[in-house]
């Protein structure tokens, strides 16, 4: 089977979670937005987010279309393909945990979208400014120590010590290799501090980098660079 997904073109955003998963599974995909307009790109992208034709129409990307599927949200996607690309375990308990894991994942990912953003998404960041400085400071010294702290625990109490989740690679090992990843950009200085704390944190986030298919992956160019449109934003006033 060969995937179409559909974000943004222009952004990682949610939609790079799933980019992960299908990358690491080594299965065939087209990034359907980031194709030139006559093949697919963004009106193929909003024709589907405004057909009424779909029984189950979807709410936003990122959206998965799997032969006749149409699947969307981040964790339900990757739930999906959790389950046919050995990208999570295979009873019922732990396709749980790994999806529990995931949920967890998308809240953190909320609150370092709020960072720069505290109000509304639909103003710019230099419109709330004052109001992310303050969501940023209790982001800085509560949240993200709060976050990462969990899942350096969930690793320390996981046998293999190199999995969330057992002894093989799951997705959540992926996200959370992505959102690493994003706080190493926006909130360097931060990260220097809070990646001494959590070493299991970091080393799954760097043993997933060496992976050869993720490797490969991060240097293409199918891997949008970080940039300031996207869910991790480099405001270096934000990160004390």
């Amino acid at each position: 089977m060969r995937y179409e997904l559909y974000y943004w073109p222009s952004i990682q955003g949610r939609g790079e979670f799933v980019r992960l998963a299908l990358e690491a599974a080594g299965a065939a995909y087209v990034d359907v937005a980031r194709r030139p307009a006559k093949h697919g790109g963004v009106p193929a992208l909003l024709k589907l987010l405004n057909g009424r034709a779909l029984k189950h129409p979807p709410f936003s990307p990122p959206i998965l279309k799997a032969g006749k599927l149409i699947i969307a949200q981040t964790a339900n996607i990757l739930f999906y393909l959790g389950g046919r690309h050995r990208l999570a375990p295979k009873d019922e308990a732990g396709r749980l945990w790994v999806h529990q894991l995931q949920l967890t994942l998308a809240d953190f990912l909320g609150e370092i979208h709020d960072t720069h953003h505290p109000i509304a998404g639909s103003l710019y960041y230099e419109e709330q400014k004052k109001e992310a400085a303050r969501r940023a400071a209790t982001f800085v010294r509560e949240r993200a120590p709060k976050y990462l702290g969990y899942f350096e625990r969930v690793l320390a109490r996981n046998h293999s010590n190199k999995h969330l989740v057992g002894k093989s690679l799951s997705y959540a090992d992926l996200s959370l290799f992505q959102v690493v990843a994003g706080l190493h950009y926006a909130f360097p200085r931060m990260m220097r501090r809070l990646g001494k704390k959590h070493p299991r944190v970091m080393a799954l986030h760097d043993a997933v980098a060496r992976r050869p298919k993720i490797a490969a992956y991060l240097a293409s160019r199918r891997r949008i660079p970080f940039n300031q449109q996207g869910i991790f934003r480099r405001y270096p006033e934000l990160d004390r």
